[in-house]
């Protein structure tokens, strides 16, 4: 049960006004006593009202302060694929992991690679979202590689904390150090993979509109260059 909490300052406010009158007031009169009753009674309202609706006491446990419910995380959308929902809620979650590791691993170097795992990794996300067929291309990504190397950040992030220098804390760290390289690597080719099908689709565009071009005579011929002479000093050209 709730109970409302009585606020106390109207009454440490009329206590010392009394104080007060006691010194300057002759309270054994009738008049000065009376107006010192009158001038509390206005006194204890005003500080009640301006202290009114102050804290409440929950039980007999004592007062208790309200927490706020924390934010509710905002929830992706659906895609309709739930493979798909499920690679873009793993990958927010990997993207954050990231974002936490960076702030937690001071060496600017292995911070740096982090920073540049985390873009890459972002767009290979946003690559799948916007075109769900390359998903099975980030299979192996997802349920390898990546949480791999979030154990890997992991791994070197407590020993990074542990505070002490030793042959199997260094020579991990300098591991992790170096496979980081290569895992930045892995991972910008894995991107550029995505685009494969791609590149191959433009480069069939391109070949049909250049025929397409030449053949309607829409193209400027090309030059051609003779063979150099005998005596090598003559280039004609010829359209």
């Amino acid at each position: 049960m709730t109970a409302k909490r009585k606020p106390v300052a109207p009454f440490y406010a009329v206590g010392l006004l009394w104080l007060l009158g006691g010194l300057f007031l002759p309270l054994y009169t009738a008049g000065a006593y009376l107006l010192l009753a009158a001038v509390s009674a206005a006194v204890f309202l005003l500080v009640g009202g301006i202290c009114r609706g102050g804290g409440t006491i929950a039980g007999s446990a004592g007062a208790e302060k309200k927490e706020e419910a924390p934010p509710k995380p905002k929830e992706e959308p659906s895609t309709g694929n739930p493979e798909l929902d499920k690679a873009v809620k793993d990958g927010k979650l990997a993207l954050s992991e990231m974002k936490r590791l960076d702030d937690s691993i001071a060496d600017p170097g292995v911070s740096a690679d982090i920073v540049r795992l985390s873009q890459v990794s972002e767009k290979i996300f946003q690559a799948v979202k916007d075109d769900p067929s390359k998903l099975p291309q980030i299979r192996k990504f997802m349920d390898y590689y990546l949480p791999t190397t979030l154990k890997l950040l992991n791994t070197y992030d407590r020993m990074s904390g542990a505070g002490v220098s030793g042959e199997n804390i260094d020579g991990t760290k300098v591991k992790v150090e170096d496979m980081l390289k290569t895992i930045v690597r892995a991972f910008e080719k894995q991107l550029d993979a995505l685009y494969g099908a791609d590149a191959l689709d433009i480069s069939t565009d391109i070949q049909v509109m250049e025929t397409l071009l030449a053949r309607e005579g829409l193209t400027e011929p090309e030059m051609k260059a003779d063979p150099v002479q005998a005596d090598g000093t003559d280039i004609k050209l010829e359209l």
